[in-house]
């Protein structure tokens, strides 16, 4: 590959940064090969670095939306099957997932998709027509269905739209998978749901132009967790009450500490607040003060 240079960094992401920085380009303007993804290794033993091959883009190349494959990792070739409660595989599964689909973005990315979090940062949802609605429905099927095929995996996806709730504040389309070993596909309390879940939305709203509130879930998992968080919320605060005394929840991505908040918001005894940064943000549950 003429005028291509090859960088390096702990994982994809940083990788590109580093080349882009280095070769003073954007991501339109470059063509990004992934060579490596990278391993952690074992107990931080054996890992390697991450390795991207970049090049200017040549001017003559009409930019176009590449919807490039998402390749399965080596260890997903042949999914194991594994008790419900086995989750350590299932865990290391599913950071291998989610290593390829947080660099699937730059894979399929070009001028046509700088504008992504335009889309996905949008305060409202269009309102659509019951055969947009369908024609939506249809569309982001496939793309999951594909995208998850293509990862290893055999599984059936039921879409239905869905009015708020706690955890969506705006009309949303559910798309459920269903079928068998699909843990892999959740990863640690939902991170790896949470990154095929962006990889949708993008490539919709890309066809579209339009933010569209689309929600993945595997067998339920996001309404079990829900519903698990609800209840923990509600013990939490019954201790509060009883002891007078604080208590600090782990730390939660936002759509989770959101329905802490909630669950919370109308109780006679306790209060909520948050407070950390980025990923050690938590819940904290205070006694409310008497008038």
């Amino acid at each position: 590959m003429a005028d291509a240079q090859i960088f390096t960094g702990k994982n994809v992401e940083e990788a590109i940064a580093e080349g882009l920085r280095a070769l003073g380009l954007n991501q339109a303007e470059a063509e990004i090969e992934i060579i490596s993804r990278g391993s952690r290794g074992i107990f931080g033993l054996g890992s390697e670095p991450a390795q991207v091959r970049i090049r200017p883009r040549q001017a003559s190349a009409a930019p176009q939306f590449e919807a490039t494959t998402v390749s399965a990792p080596p260890s997903l070739e042949a999914p194991q099957q594994h008790d419900a409660g086995d989750r350590p595989p299932a865990v290391s599964n599913a950071e291998s997932i989610s290593q390829s689909l947080k660099a699937a973005d730059v894979v399929f990315t070009t001028a046509e998709a700088e504008g992504a979090e335009e889309f996905e940062q949008a305060e409202t949802v269009e309102p659509s027509s019951a055969e947009e609605e369908e024609q939506l429905a249809q569309l982001a099927s496939e793309l999951l269905g594909n995208v998850v095929r293509l990862m290893g995996f055999e599984a059936r996806v039921v879409a239905e739209w869905r009015e708020p709730d706690a955890d969506n504040e705006q009309r949303y389309l559910l798309l459920d998978l269903h079928g068998k070993d699909l843990n892999p596909l959740i990863g640690r309390r939902g991170d790896t749901l949470n990154n095929l879940q962006y990889l949708v939305r993008l490539m919709v709203n890309q066809r579209l132009h339009r933010w569209k509130n689309i929600v993945v879930d595997v067998e339920g998992y996001r309404r079990r967790r829900m519903e698990h968080l609800s209840q923990l919320a509600l013990r939490s605060a019954q201790q509060v009450a009883q002891t007078g005394r604080a208590l600090a929840l782990e730390p939660m991505p936002a759509s989770e500490r959101r329905i802490i908040h909630l669950t919370l918001r109308d109780h006679p005894d306790v209060i909520t607040e948050s407070s950390g940064e980025g990923e050690r943000r938590k819940v904290h549950i205070l006694p409310r003060k008497s008038a």
